[in-house]
C-alpha cells in the first residue's frame, strides 16, 4: 500500500531539524535500520539547507516543499524550492564545490546525497528553483514482509 505526505514551510534554518524529524517519523513505519534512518535524515538536512542557503539566500519569505511516498520498502522523497536555481548542475555535484565559501560550507551536500541514496535526480532552472528527487530502497522493511 502506498502512503504519502507533504510539507510546506518557511525557508528558515530552524525548520531544517523539523523537516528531518518529520520525514524520519513518517518513514519509521517501514522499520528501517538505524543506518538507513540516519542516512535519510542526513539527506533531508542537506537538501533543505541547500534550499534555504543557496536557493533563497536565507530569505525567510521563501518556501521549501517536501513530498514523501513510501511503498514496498521504497522511500521516494522530493525536496523543492522556487529559489534562485542552479546555474550548472554538473559543477554543483562536484565534491567540495560551493557558491558560498565564506559560510565555511564543505560543498559535499550532493556527494552525501549520492552516497546515501540509491537514486538522485536534480532538476533546476536559474531563477525558477530546484527540485531534488531522492530514492532509497530499504533493506529490511515491514512493507516487504506483507
Amino acid at each position: 500500500m502506498k502512503n504519502e505526505m507533504s510539507l510546506e514551510f518557511s525557508a528558515l534554518s530552524q525548520n531544517e531539524s523539523f523537516a528531518r524529524v518529520t520525514v524520519a517519523a513518517f518513514v519509521a513505519q517501514l522499520d528501517p535500520t538505524m543506518d538507513e534512518l540516519t542516512e535519510l535524515k542526513t539527506v533531508v538536512s542537506e537538501a533543505v539547507t541547500n534550499a534555504i542557503i543557496h536557493g533563497y539566500d536565507n530569505d525567510p519569505s521563501g518556501k521549501v516543499y517536501i513530498y514523501v511516498s513510501i511503498e514496498n520498502g521504497v522511500v521516494d522523497l522530493t525536496i523543492r524550492d522556487n529559489g534562485s536555481g542552479i546555474q550548472d548542475i554538473e559543477e554543483a555535484r562536484q565534491p567540495l564545490y560551493t557558491t558560498k565559501p565564506e559560510l565555511e560550507r564543505s560543498g559535499m551536500g550532493f556527494t552525501i546525497m549520492e552516497n546515501f541514496m540509491d537514486e538522485v535526480d536534480i532538476e533546476s532552472r536559474p531563477g525558477a528553483g530546484t527540485s531534488i528527487r531522492l530514492i532509497k530502497h530499504l533493506t529490511k522493511s515491514k512493507a516487504l514482509c506483507n
